[in-house]
C-alpha cells in the first residue's frame, strides 16, 4: 500500500513537471534570441560573462538589464542605474499582487521562490492557466524556474560568443529599442493609451533636450503615466 501511495506520487510529481514544461517552452523559446542579444550587449559594454551570469540571476528581468547594459555602457551613474531599474520593474509588483489571489494560504517561503520567477510572460502564462483552471503552484513554479534557467543559459551563451562578434552586427545593438517597440504596440489597444505613448514620447525629448543627464528615462515615464491616469479620470466622470 505504501508502495502504491509513493508511486502516486511520483506519477504526480512527473505530471506536474510534464505540464509545467509544456507552458514553458514557448516562453523558453522566446527567451533564447533576446537573451543571446543581452550577453553580446553586455560583453561588448565590458561586462564579462559571469558577472553577466551574476546579473541575470540576481535580476531576472529582461527589459530592465538591457537597460542596465546600455547605461553602463553610456557611462551613466550607479544612482541612475539603480533609480532606473526599480522604476522598471514596479509593474513586478502589480502582476505579483494580481497572481497572489491563486496562491492564497501559501507560505512565505513559497511565495518568495515563485515571486522571484515573475516575468511578463511568465505572468502571462501562469495568469491564463490560473483562469482556465486546472492549474496549481506547482506547475505555475516549473513555469517561472525553467524560464529563468533558459534566461540565464542564453545570457551566459551571449556573453561568451560576444566576443566573436563585431559590435552592431546583425543589428543586436538595435534590439533593446526592437523590444521596446514591439511590447508598446502590443499595450496600443485604445485611443487613450496612444495619446499617453505620445505624451510620454513628447516629455522625453523635451527633458533630455532641456535637462543634462539619464533622468529623462524615469521623469518621462512617471509623468506620461500620472497624466494617463488623469486624463482617464476625467474621461469617466464625464
Amino acid at each position: 500500500m505504501d508502495q502504491d501511495k509513493v508511486k502516486q506520487r511520483q506519477d504526480n510529481r512527473n505530471e506536474t513537471l510534464r505540464q509545467g514544461a509544456a507552458a514553458a517552452w514557448p516562453v523558453c523559446l522566446g527567451y533564447l534570441p533576446l537573451g543571446l542579444a543581452m550577453g553580446v550587449l553586455a560583453q561588448q559594454a565590458g561586462i564579462p560573462a559571469w558577472l553577466t551570469g551574476l546579473m541575470s540571476i540576481s535580476l531576472f528581468a529582461g527589459s530592465a538589464q538591457f537597460i542596465g547594459v546600455a547605461m553602463i555602457d553610456a557611462g551613466a551613474s550607479m544612482a541612475a542605474i539603480v533609480t532606473t531599474t526599480f522604476m522598471v520593474n514596479l509593474r513586478h509588483a502589480l502582476m505579483g499582487s494580481a497572481l497572489a489571489v491563486h496562491l492564497r494560504g501559501v507560505n512565505r517561503w513559497f511565495l518568495t521562490l515563485f515571486a522571484y520567477g515573475i516575468t511578463d510572460e511568465t505572468f502571462a502564462v501562469n495568469m491564463a492557466r490560473f483562469r482556465v483552471g486546472n492549474w496549481d503552484r506547482w506547475r505555475a513554479l516549473v513555469v517561472n524556474h525553467l524560464s529563468n534557467s533558459a534566461w540565464v543559459l542564453s545570457t551566459v551563451a551571449g556573453a561568451l560568443a560576444g566576443q566573436f562578434i563585431p559590435r552592431g552586427a546583425f543589428g543586436i545593438d538595435y534590439a533593446l529599442t526592437a523590444m521596446f517597440i514591439c511590447l508598446l504596440v502590443f499595450q496600443l489597444h485604445n485611443r487613450l493609451l496612444v495619446l499617453t505613448g505620445l505624451l510620454s514620447a513628447g516629455l522625453a525629448v523635451g527633458w533630455y533636450l532641456l535637462i543634462p543627464g539619464n533622468s529623462y528615462i524615469v521623469g518621462a515615464s512617471v509623468c506620461g503615466a500620472t497624466l494617463g491616469f488623469f486624463i482617464k479620470r476625467a474621461k469617466r466622470r464625464r
